[in-house]
């Protein structure tokens, strides 16, 4: 493992790619484990549009996950996860079933339908494409693009007073590195109603614009809690997330971690998990390194943290949204 890690191409074992449909803004984000990671999962926001997250409960007798797509969409996304698990089926990746191999893929799905094209939304077809890209990755792994594709292609954030205020945002990705070899790294598809936090510098990095200053200033959250604001579409927003580490985990303690990760979402949106917002986060762990579930969750929080503000720094000024590097 290289001693400095960029992102989660470079864990052994895991591959990810993005399909991305730049014209209609929408598109979907893979991530694979080939041999099966540990799998947990926590979903906190109002309106998720999700698959196979209950079979990630630790009581549940499935213990391993093959895949998590991100997805924009809407519910008609989760179309694309039907996709990753037909094209593993073909590979052979899955869970043998005794008649041939059951491939078990999570994803979760956020809504971007009012960004490009609302008739958009990533196909069967951008599922499977995703899924051969990233089995294909050259050796070593470039790093996941990050921005305005795949599953961030179409995001938004700040919408309380409608989309004249909002601003653009996208996929981020960070990596936080522990003790003996252990590795947590953050995929964030940031679509929120609420505004984009720096938590290690206390900046506004994009949100709902102020009308004096044109600047996302935490605009939402006073708008809020003036009661001036309301969404112009319920259920519009969420957002999704992978957690991936090299770390030896149970069910029970994936999903701890995946619990501990979502403190990074009301560190880095206000408001967060609220009745518009689906927000969920997946954890794939591959079970290479013995490590305390507390350092793990803790290193998955930090990681989802810069996540979550990189996918608002990433993005390119699209659509009609002014991205924050614009600002």
């Amino acid at each position: 493992m290289p001693n400095s890690i960029e992102s989660i191409t470079q864990i052994p074992g895991i591959f990810a790619a993005h399909t991305t449909n730049s014209e209609r803004a929408t598109g979907c984000t893979v991530i694979i484990c080939p041999a099966g990671a540990t799998g947990g999962v926590d979903v906190r926001g109002g309106a998720p549009a999700t698959r196979e997250t209950d079979l990630l409960r630790p009581e549940e007798t499935v213990d391993v996950l093959h895949a998590v797509v991100l997805s924009g969409g809407s519910a008609f996304g989760l179309e694309a996860s039907c996709g990753v698990a037909n094209e593993l089926a073909r590979q052979g990746i899955g869970l043998d079933v005794g008649v041939g191999v059951v491939p078990i893929v999570s994803g979760a799905c956020l809504f971007d339908l009012a960004c490009g094209d609302a008739h958009a939304h990533p196909t069967r077809e951008d599922g499977e494409l995703a899924c051969r890209v990233a089995l294909s990755r050259e050796n070593p792994p470039s790093p996941l693009e990050r921005g305005c594709v795949g599953a961030g292609t179409g995001c938004t954030v700040g919408k309380l007073a409608g989309p004249e205020r909002a601003m653009k945002s996208g996929l981020g990705e960070a990596v936080s590195q522990g003790p003996n070899g252990l590795v947590c790294g953050a995929i964030a598809a940031v679509n929120a109603v609420g505004d984009i936090h720096d938590p290690f510098t206390g900046s506004w990095i994009a949100g709902m614009r102020d009308e004096k200053t044109n600047l996302p200033q935490g605009a939402s959250l006073a708008a809020l809690l003036d009661q001036t604001a309301s969404m112009p579409l319920e259920r519009t927003n969420t957002t999704i997330s992978c957690i991936v580490t090299n770390a030896k985990l149970t069910k029970a303690q994936a999903t701890k971690v995946a619990q501990m990760a979502a403190d990074a979402y009301a560190h880095a949106i206000v408001p967060t998990h609220t009745t518009n917002d689906g927000d969920t986060i997946f954890v794939m762990a591959t079970g290479e390194i013995p490590a305390d579930v507390d350092v793990v969750g803790a290193l998955a929080q930090n990681a989802l943290e810069s996540a979550i503000v990189d996918g608002a720094r990433q993005a390119i000024s699209s659509y009609g949204f002014i991205a924050a590097c614009d600002v």
